[in-house]
């Protein structure tokens, strides 16, 4: 099994490889334009002052964690976690990195034309995809290749997770205060444009979507990513211990996946005429297909059973549907997303009803989806003699084997928004304005459809987990009689509810303390209306920046604390069902918030688009309001759910014997 582990490491660093051919691409790249290039540095500037704080933040965290893992697991463990923490921030750090660079490159492209401007936002966004799984790939693999056991593999996945949660729910409190400070104040009450450099909060509305949706959401992929393919390795070692090619499998899937992406990302073409959404979409189809002949010859070459290669088509199919389903109930073309832009002729009410609405329906389809894929998994996998469990483990990394193009394309869509912004700061023509909002719509649509994917492959992830904590700690059935399995159920249940509110009350305290400085800037700044002096975007950025890393911890805490305190007070029975718990509730709130949030998004944009009045309308006020209430759920609490429960089921199972032996009730 050696060879295979070097396939494995050779094409992680091949990623990582490609990833920084990229860079160096990108950054080659024209960017001749003095007040794009002013524009880019303020940005460049707020992210990584904002990533320094939080690095400080989660390094002090990490050695405090690593010291009990130390105390309580083995160095071994220990060390593992400090790796994982470490790559999922390095994955992070290199994709915001150069997509704080690349939003002035791609303005000034965009002066020639569609053509011209899409690869550089694409290749850009490459860097932060083929990071994310680079270095996940490179760390899993030389972790395993020294140690042989995946119990310490599980570290690096914790590791992962920690980082994970806090960077995404982090990144998601600052995008949401900016966002919303600037769309009350410079939309409702000035009637600014999206980024006009007038307005106070707008550096920070662009700094945030890098730090939210580049790292926030690599880290958070990065996570699931790591994340399911170590509970397949952990249910091979305990279900097929006389194979060691069931725990070697996910890992060729992975390698298998990075290949796959990297033959998609040449499918990604445009023309001047071309929809910039169909070619990443070509990209994700061609990618799916390469992935399913090449997953067909690993399960070949190791000799494993025709059904973990059918029960990893399940997974990657499923992943199509939720993805396409998020793109169905927010594209900007559906029925859902221009009812509920008419329905803002009445009102912001009717508006907020709406979108509520439809987010609830769009559960539908992706928990079937979800279901579905569980189902033919588990009887798939048996159907050739191979553990329903280890199945449903298979179908969660075939979910997520494309990460690689998948975060490609979401990190695509903020360094196009921010494009954007850089046109607009630099007073460009309408025809370079135009070419940046095709760039930008695509990319909503990318953004929407990567956080159904997310969630989708963090419910078949979780599910691994579970079966791996079933595992470690040796429990066959649930009891629903027993009051300490219903006490975790709800206990569980719980949590997901609570997260989002403490999240969402975070966006709103820190949202108020943004929109009372804009309008304070815009009253006591003599010409900034006018345009004739520059606003301080400064101190907004730095209300951004101290609140999200104020208010992301109670969270954060609460997420690592409270799993291991059932266990230990309640036992594993109560642990096992607070784990289930938080899955049914965890995926329901992620995929409704998720959903809606985008889904008002882009009823605002299509009135923005020149509907039912355009811009300044009052249609158009409602549509922001509507689109006020959707920023947090989309871009906060909901994308950050699917974290919360993989770090959840993972301290479950990293502190699963100790739960087993020292809980107090053992209910």
């Amino acid at each position: 099994m050696v060879v295979w582990e070097i396939v494995a490491l050779a094409c992680g660093a091949l990623s990582i490889a490609v990833a920084g051919y990229l860079y160096k691409w990108v950054l080659s790249q024209p960017n001749e334009g003095e007040a794009m290039v002013e524009y880019s540095k303020e940005v460049q500037e707020g992210a990584a002052a904002y990533l320094k704080r939080l690095f400080e933040a989660l390094g002090a965290l990490a050695v405090v964690i690593a010291i009990v893992i130390l105390v309580t697991l083995g160095w071994k463990t220990a060390l593992a976690y400090l790796i994982g923490s470490f790559s999922s921030a390095a994955a992070g750090y290199a994709g915001m990195y150069v997509a704080t660079r690349a939003n002035a490159r791609v303005a000034w492209a965009a002066r020639s034309g569609l053509k011209k401007a899409f690869p550089v936002g694409f290749y850009a966004g490459g860097v932060m995809g083929l990071s994310v799984v680079g270095f996940a790939l490179l760390g899993m693999t030389i972790i395993y290749m020294i140690f042989h056991d995946p119990n310490i593999v599980l570290g690096f996945s914790f590791g992962a997770s920690s980082l994970a949660l806090l960077a995404k729910a982090g990144g998601g409190i600052y995008t949401k205060t900016a966002d919303i400070g600037a769309d009350l104040v410079g939309k409702v009450e000035f009637d600014l444009a999206e980024d006009d450099p007038r307005n106070p909060a707008v550096v920070a509305d662009n700094v945030g979507d890098n730090v939210g949706d580049v790292a926030g959401m690599g880290a958070d992929i990065f996570d699931s990513y790591v994340a399911s393919v170590v509970a397949v390795m952990i249910l091979g070692a305990a279900l097929h211990s006389e194979n060691e090619a069931y725990v070697i499998f996910p890992l060729l899937l992975s390698a298998a996946g990075i290949l796959a992406s990297l033959l998609g990302m040449l499918f990604v073409r445009v023309g001047e005429t071309n929809d910039p959404g169909r070619a990443l979409n070509t990209g994700t189809v061609a990618t799916t297909i390469i992935f399913g002949l090449l997953t067909l010859g690993v399960v070949l070459v190791l000799d494993l059973p025709m059904g973990v290669f059918w029960a990893t088509i399940a997974g990657l199919l499923a992943g199509i549907v939720i993805g396409f389903t998020s793109d169905y109930y927010t594209d900007i073309d559906q029925s859902s997303v221009q009812n509920t832009a008419k329905s803002a002729e009445t009102g912001p009410a009717i508006v907020i009803l709406e979108g509520f609405s439809y987010g609830l329906l769009s559960i539908v389809p992706s928990i079937i989806g979800i279901v579905v894929a569980m189902i033919a998994a588990w009887f798939l996998a048996k159907q050739f003699n191979v553990e329903g469990t280890y199945g449903v483990s298979v179908a969660a990394v075939g979910m997520l084997a494309i990460t690689g193009m998948i975060v490609s394309s979401d990190a695509y869509g903020p360094i196009v928004d921010n494009a954007k912004g850089c046109a607009e700061y630099a007073h460009e023509s309408e025809d370079v304005i135009r070419v940046c909002d095709r760039l930008d719509a695509a990319g909503n649509t990318a953004k929407a459809i990567t956080k159904g994917f997310a969630i989708g492959a963090a419910a078949l992830t979780v599910l691994a987990l579970f079966a791996a904590y079933a595992e470690t700690v040796q429990i066959d059935t649930l009891d629903l009689r027993e009051p300490g399995t219903v006490a975790g159920l709800f206990l569980g249940a719980m949590m997901p509810p609570l997260f989002s509110a403490l999240t969402i009350l975070s966006v709103g305290r820190n949202a108020f303390l943004m929109v009372e400085e804009i309008r304070r800037q815009f009253r006591e700044i003599p010409g900034l209306l006018e345009g004739k002096v520059r606003p301080d975007s400064k101190s907004c950025v730095d209300i951004a920046a101290r609140g999200a890393l104020k208010e992301l911890i109670l969270p954060a805490v609460l997420s690592f604390l409270v799993p291991v305190a059932v266990g230990l007070l309640l036992g594993k029975h109560a642990l096992g069902g607070f784990l289930a718990g938080s899955i049914v509730t965890g995926i329901i709130f992620a995929l409704f918030m998720a959903n809606a949030g985008g889904l008002w998004d882009n009823a605002k944009k299509f009135i923005e688009d020149g509907a039912l009045g355009g811009k300044g309308s009052e249609a158009h006020k409602a549509a922001v309001v509507g689109d006020t209430v959707g920023d947090p759920f989309k871009d906060t609490a909901g994308p950050s759910l699917n974290t919360l429960i993989t770090v959840m089921s993972l301290s479950a199972t990293v502190f699963g014997p100790l739960i087993a032996k020292f809980a107090l009730f053992g209910l």
